[in-house]
């Protein structure tokens, strides 16, 4: 580390690059959790909660759950110990020498304040490994629950595939129903091994007060192939994410898919950068947004550092009315000649002609705007997996977008 633990505390007032600033002693430290051993037994709220970000309490299609309430790990449950691992991090870095290696290097402490805290807090979190050659049917879901009121949860994540390997990841991260004012910030390290896969996908359904504030670095060697999917679509207060992807291997893949509705009070600044560092890596950034009286940021960079290379970028927003706002800002750059990179970005609104033939075939105004705006967020989107199809429906069906 460039200037030891000194410069990490002087990090502590580094703001963050994007997004506005948060006031870290304004939070209290969430504390320690019960355990809850068999999700089925939990409360009738927590499991509502859960199941609302994708977490099924019965774990029914799922190869091990993960769940963190506040800063403490509650559940941990694995159906596949032979090829997966799941542990706490404090837990798997006391067990293994060499995930050293690995601590703090897709991701720097000096980043900003809120990695700085994140390391100097010693935050746990959640260790999933996956051995080589081992290609999970099922896929692991994790849910990082708040329940404490002005709570800061900080959890510090570490994902490894081995070479070979495959696993899709579902993590759902939510406040509690009495929990609206509170502090997230979640440090995930995702390292794809040769020839592996990883699809990982959040879904964020949070407090109107809460500031959420992820950062996440993904390595990615030669053959490998990374999924990041992103979906937002309640109420937030401020919410500031852009995952770093370093694409190291010949003909390695990465792929950003960014879902966002921002309701009224809801400040959205999200995106995604991709580093291509070796020939014949391909990347793709896709942002689909809806604005209704929120205000969305959709950031994309593409970098390109080796010859081959494809990358293409893509922002889309949806004007629902005439509050709120949208911007979107994409970066193309390079340093060699031989590359494909291209970008789109466009804002509008809902045409009325579009409306108006749907109302002929049938559907009321409320049903047209529901089903256009669900062919925008999702039927451009190929490869989004069908649990995020549901959640978006669902959520659809809630907003009453025609009204």
């Amino acid at each position: 580390m460039q200037n030891g633990e000194d410069g990490i505390r002087k990090a502590l007032e580094k703001k963050g690059a994007f997004g506005p600033d948060v006031d870290l002693d304004y939070y209290d430290e969430a504390g320690m959790k019960e355990s809850i051993p068999d999700l089925k037994k939990a409360d009738k709220d927590t499991r509502q909660i859960m199941e609302h970000v994708g977490v099924m309490a019965d774990e029914e299609g799922r190869a091990g759950t993960i769940m963190f309430i506040d800063n403490s790990m509650s559940h941990c449950s694995n159906k596949m110990p032979e090829g997966i691992e799941l542990l706490s991090t404090k837990e798997a870095l006391k067990k293994y020498d060499w995930l050293k290696d690995y601590y703090w290097k897709a991701v720097s402490p000096e980043k900003d304040k809120y990695t700085a805290k994140t390391y100097l807090d010693d935050a746990d979190g959640y260790f999933i490994h996956v051995k080589k050659g081992v290609k999970a049917t099922y896929p692991v879901q994790s849910c990082m629950l708040i329940g404490t009121k002005k709570g800061a949860q900080t959890l510090h994540n570490i994902i490894i595939a081995d070479e070979d390997s495959s696993l899709d990841i579902i993590t759902g991260c939510t406040t509690g129903n009495h929990v609206n004012d509170a502090l997230h910030i979640g440090v995930s390290e995702i390292y794809v091994k040769k020839n592996a896969s990883i699809v990982f996908s959040m879904i964020h359904n949070w407090g109107t007060k809460t500031k959420v504030r992820p950062r996440t670095g993904t390595i990615v060697e030669e053959g490998g192939h990374f999924v990041n999917n992103y979906v937002l679509l309640n109420p937030v207060g401020t919410l500031q994410s852009f995952p770093v992807c370093q694409l190291n291997g010949k003909g390695a893949s990465c792929k950003f898919n960014t879902v966002c509705m921002a309701d009224e009070g809801s400040n959205v600044d999200t995106g995604g950068s991709v580093i291509l560092n070796a020939p014949e890596t391909t990347a793709e950034i896709i942002s689909r947004n809806i604005v209704r009286e929120g205000n969305i940021i959709a950031r994309g960079s593409l970098m390109g550092n080796a010859p081959g290379i494809k990358a293409h970028l893509e922002c889309r927003s949806i004007m629902l009315g005439n509050k709120g706002s949208t911007q979107s800002i994409p970066e193309l750059g390079s340093t060699v000649s031989d590359v494909e990179m291209t970008h789109e970005a466009a804002v509008g609104k809902i045409a009325r002609d579009q409306i108006e033939y749907l109302m002929s075939r049938g559907l009321s105004e409320d049903d047209a705007v529901s089903m256009i705006v669900r062919g925008f967020l999702v039927g451009s989107i190929q490869g989004l997996p069908d649990h995020l199809k549901a959640e978006i429906d669902d959520a659809i069906e809630k907003a009453n977008l025609g009204s």
